[in-house]
């Protein structure tokens, strides 16, 4: 336990509030106790999470056992049930992990603490080399590590230098009850395979191997984090209004363009795709010309460049050029547009925004776009097509459909990115309903 509180002493404060992941496993129940101990030691707040997956048909029976363990130590649980669906080319391990990351992104406090110790740090090394994984990928799991969301707990792994054998007789010596998952013993499961087959030969030679190899993931993280450094270096003279520049791009050596791509896409929280589609994807872009729409895709990610520039996305679904969808406003200070992927405020300012008369008692819609429209943002200039403004401003064409547009009656009246028309605008000294259109 000592090394455990030293961890916790290193990282939380008093007053913080942790909630363990709890599997109902030797790991997460050992985790429970020393936490539940060190909570009156440190003073923080502690709770569980439980993730459901509904894979195994004991999935039932695990939850029971940690709401019961839970409300013998006096703390509440909350247990998160899912429906894991595996896809193309995706383990259901992998699945499975991507899922239950998800449900701690939400989590409400400031550490999920996760019982990966020693040993799995071995394994998982191992794993990654065996997959031909990069220098990112066969580095060191970190003891704390932020999430992608800002307003997410971070992750705390306390039993990181702790081994299995520790943990082992911890449990024994304080007598506790766990569960055991039958899927360890299932040897198709490559980590199983490892764990139950290959580790125990090589520790009859090597014993030491795992504290070895944390030296080793310790050593490819310092590396991995120079890369990083090299990256941001890079992306000073690569990025343009936020955007990485395929000019820009070329003028780097090819490992350099390479992990300058990866690098902005895990910014971006993407699934990395795998060193052969990295590159692929690489290639294309250095290939590509200032006039040419690319477009790739991969786990949940889209790739595409417009005039130049790289936009790394979120896959989404977009409208059809058939579908017409239409919200009524009636005054709200916003619209939830779920259709088109965001929210729509109305806010109040002085000398820009609609003239609030020429809308009075006229019915006011927000449509997405479907052909033929025209529009007239400045007074001095002639009425034109919106297709055309679209493109003068240029609006990426992948965005254009998502984009809300309002009407009065049939009269469009504005357009985000494009502006009010000019018959709708108040003038000088007035007071106008400004809209501010936030995709997600």
């Amino acid at each position: 336990m000592g090394d455990t509180k030293k961890v916790l002493l290193a990282h939380i404060e008093p007053g913080s509030h942790l909630t363990i992941a709890l599997s109902g496993g030797i790991d997460s129940v050992v985790l429970l106790h020393m936490l539940a101990m060190l909570s009156k030691q440190i003073h923080f707040t502690l709770s569980a999470v439980h993730v459901n997956h509904g894979i195994s048909r004991n999935a039932t029976l695990w939850s029971r056992f940690c709401c019961n363990l839970c409300h013998a130590y006096g703390i509440s649980i909350y247990v998160a049930y899912l429906q894991i669906k595996k896809e193309f080319g995706v383990s259901l391990e992998a699945s499975a992990r991507e899922e239950r990351y998800r449900i701690f992104n939400r989590i409400q406090a400031d550490y999920v603490v996760l019982a990966q110790h020693l040993d799995d740090q071995a394994e998982t090394l191992l794993l990654q080399l065996l997959r031909g994984a990069g220098i990112k990928g066969l580095s060191a799991m970190p003891i704390v590590r932020k999430q992608v969301s800002d307003t997410a707990p971070q992750i705390l792994r306390p039993l990181l230098e702790v081994s299995r054998s520790r943990i082992e007789t911890y449990a024994r010596q304080n007598k506790l009850n766990w569960i055991n998952d039958e899927s360890n013993d299932d040897t198709t499961f490559n980590r199983n395979f490892l764990r139950h087959e290959i580790l125990p030969l090589l520790k009859k030679r090597y014993p030491s191997y795992p504290i070895t190899l944390l030296r080793t993931s310790r050593h490819l993280s310092e590396a991995s984090l120079m890369l990083d450094e090299l990256a941001v270096t890079d992306s000073e003279s690569c990025l343009v209004s936020g955007k990485l520049q395929v000019d820009n791009l070329r003028k780097l050596s090819f490992p350099r363009a390479k992990n300058l791509l990866r690098y902005m896409l895990l910014q971006e929280g993407a699934n990395l795709p795998s060193a052969v589609k990295l590159e692929e994807i690489l290639n294309q872009l250095l290939s590509v010309s200032s006039d040419n729409q690319f477009h790739i895709s991969f786990a949940n990610t889209e790739v595409r460049c417009y005039k130049g520039a790289v936009y790394i996305l979120h896959k989404k679904i977009l409208p059809q050029e058939s579908e017409q969808y239409s919200y009524v406003w009636r005054g709200e200070a916003y619209l939830i547009l779920p259709y088109l992927n965001g929210t729509l405020y109305f806010t109040q300012a002085e000398n820009q925004g609609i003239n609030q008369q020429k809308i009075l008692n006229e019915p006011i819609t927000v449509r997405s776009r479907k052909g033929g429209e025209r529009f007239k943002p400045a007074c001095n200039r002639p009425r034109k097509s919106l297709k055309n403004l679209l493109q003068e401003a240029s609006i990426p064409p992948w965005e254009r459909s998502t984009l809300p547009l309002l009407f009065c009656s049939e009269k469009l009246i504005w357009v985000p990115g494009i502006g009010i028309d000019c018959e709708f605008q108040v003038k000088s000294g007035e007071l106008g309903i400004l809209p501010i259109w936030c995709p997600k």
